[in-house]
């Protein structure tokens, strides 16, 4: 521990996470591997755990603890890579004002919430984790400083994924949630109670697993380097690959060194095809075509039902019973046609320009003595103002930065059967499909389907564009029109989420109360009124030659624009 800096829950007390603490030994044993992704609500042990593992990696030759250090979420690239030291530019030398990368080095880089940086920072943060450099070329300066550390970045799915381009490298992806079970979250809760009673006191209780779990740490990494693998299981790991419908090479080389540091854990000099199997999971599962069916459990799927006595000739009815008196709904899946106009989305959304980009506030800049990155042409300027040619502090100008980040789009689908019948479920899909794909790479998409006697969440915020397609292409149809309870969900998603807008295709035939005896039909206007004033876009999905224009009743009651479905 560095002194002065607050004490650190001990990684052997992390309790009830197994694939965590698996993971994160990895990536102590083999930073090389790429790095961790770990998903999960709030309070699962997320930055406890990473927080842990810097405890137990080697310290510097001053004795002292590998560096911990916690990427704020507002960093700018100047603060994470590094940048012109502006003392000594005043002096006429030109030199490198580390960031938090180098200042990083040899221990760990924590990235809380990394889904909501943005793209570039993204970028830089793992190209300097897999390369154990970070680079800086800018304002007359080429300098490099080293950056051999392990990265860990963790977020909350609900508030939106990673791009697959990113998901696919970090190395390791481990799903992390709170345990449900009483006695254990009793015991995590004891355990924590307990450190922040007494720390030293809980330290010194944890003492003798933790120096055996760094013991095993240490003598793993010295070991790693006479590991093999033998040449028989490359076949093994590109068929693991295969099956999981990852494209990318890097998977293949992470397995392969994942299996290595399996092995040097367990204290043997080479990796077996168990050690491959045990760390798929954690290579794979974050790069795993979403289009494809989810791995085996390892559990034996169970025995179908028996199927019902068929009852004799005289007790059969002669037709089917209704498909909501009593089972679920008939589905069907529909393949998605072509519309014949695409979705009006900048049409409705407010504060953007023709192609919907977002209107972001011209560039500004203010004085900032302290400035570690100057807005030249405004220094410049600030200095010749007062008569001087040459700035000095006082003259400085730093950039605001402007606000990055996409949109919030959250589409509604009716899925119901009379969008079946009239054959506009295909172009519903279409449409979905076609304004998903025209969403920016930072936009984040939500997809609610209503059929049946409810709705639900098919697709949470993310930004995959493949996840968002799967989720389409795969949505049933089929029941009646719940579409009260789909509107009263919306407004549970939305709420709190700024920025946000909606896309509700329907055709507006409500025919499901949100309770016995109530209207349908009145109970979907009075939700929609809770909705009134948010960016809308009603999409009308109505076919045949008796219209009840339903559709744009509620366009009118939510306020919003109203398009028709009609395919091409």
């Amino acid at each position: 521990m560095t002194p002065g800096s607050p004490p650190t829950y001990p990684l052997a007390a992390v309790a009830h996470q197994p694939e965590l603490l698996f993971a994160l030994s990895l990536l102590g044993v083999a930073p090389a591997i790429g790095g961790l992704l770990i998903r999960g609500d709030r309070g699962a042990a997320k930055s406890t755990a990473a927080r842990g593992l810097a405890e137990l990696l080697p310290t510097g030759p001053d004795g002292l603890s590998a560096p911990f250090v916690n990427l704020p979420l507002g960093a700018t690239e100047d603060r994470v890579v590094g940048t012109l030291d502006l003392d000594a530019a005043l002096r006429g030398e030109v030199r490198l004002r580390p960031g938090l990368l180098a200042q990083a080095d040899g221990g760990l880089l924590y990235i809380d919430e990394v889904n909501l940086l943005p793209d570039h920072l993204v970028d830089v943060l793992l190209d300097a984790a897999a390369l154990g450099v970070v680079r800086v070329q800018r304002d007359s300066l080429n300098a490099e400083a080293p950056a051999r550390l392990a990265l860990i970045g963790s977020m909350n799915p609900e508030e939106g994924g990673l791009r697959p381009q990113f998901l696919d490298r970090f190395g390791l992806c481990v799903d992390v949630s709170a345990p449900q079970v009483p006695a254990e979250r009793a015991e995590i809760i004891r355990r924590r109670m307990a450190f922040e009673a007494d720390a030293p006191a809980f330290g010194a209780h944890w003492h003798a697993e933790q120096a055996a779990l760094a013991g095993r740490l240490a003598a793993a990494r010295r070991l790693l380097p006479q590991v093999t693998l033998p040449d028989a299981l490359l076949e093994t790991i590109t068929t693991l690959s295969s099956e999981a419908g990852v494209r990318s090479l890097r998977a293949d080389l992470v397995l392969h060194r994942a299996a290595r540091a399996c092995a040097a854990l367990d204290g043997r000099a080479e990796a077996t095809e168990a050690d491959l199997r045990r760390v798929a999971p954690l290579v794979l599962n974050h790069r795993r075509d979403p289009r494809l069916p989810p791995p085996p459990s390892g559990s034996p799927p169970p025995e179908p039902p028996l199927p019902p006595p068929v009852a004799p000739p005289e007790q059969q009815p002669d037709t089917p019973p209704p498909p909501d008196a009593g089972g679920p709904p008939p589905e069907d899946i529909f393949a998605p046609s072509a519309p014949a106009a695409p979705l009006a989305l900048q049409a409705f959304t407010p504060g953007r320009g023709e192609a919907g980009a977002p209107r972001l506030p011209a560039p500004r800049s203010v004085p900032d003595p302290q400035a570690t990155r100057l807005d030249v042409p405004a220094t410049l300027r600030a200095a010749l103002g007062r008569g001087a040619a040459v700035p000095t502090r006082d003259d400085f100008r730093t950039p605001v930065p402007t606000e990055e980040g996409g949109r919030r789009v959250l589409f509604v689908a009716d899925a119901s059967g009379s969008v079946g019948v009239s054959g506009r479920m295909g172009a519903l899909k279409g449409a979905l499909l076609d304004a998903l794909s025209s969403q920016g790479g930072r936009d984040r998409v939500a997809l609610v389907t209503f059929r049946g006697t409810g709705a639900v969440t098919l697709l949470n915020w993310t930004t995959d564009a493949a996840e968002a397609e799967a989720a389409v292409r795969a949505a049933p149809t089929g029941g009646r029109t719940p579409l009260a309870h789909a509107l009263v969900l919306t407004a549970e998603l939305l709420a709190g989420v700024r920025g946000a807008e909606l896309v509700l295709l329907t055709d507006g035939r409500a025919n499901v109360p949100l309770s016995p005896g109530s209207d349908a039909w009145a109970d979907a206007l009075h939700a929609a009124e809770r909705l009134r004033g948010l960016p809308t876009l009603v999409v009308d999905t109505e076919a045949g030659r008796v219209r009840l224009g339903r559709a744009a009743q509620l366009a009118g009651v939510l306020g919003a624009r109203l398009q028709t479905l009609e395919p091409a």
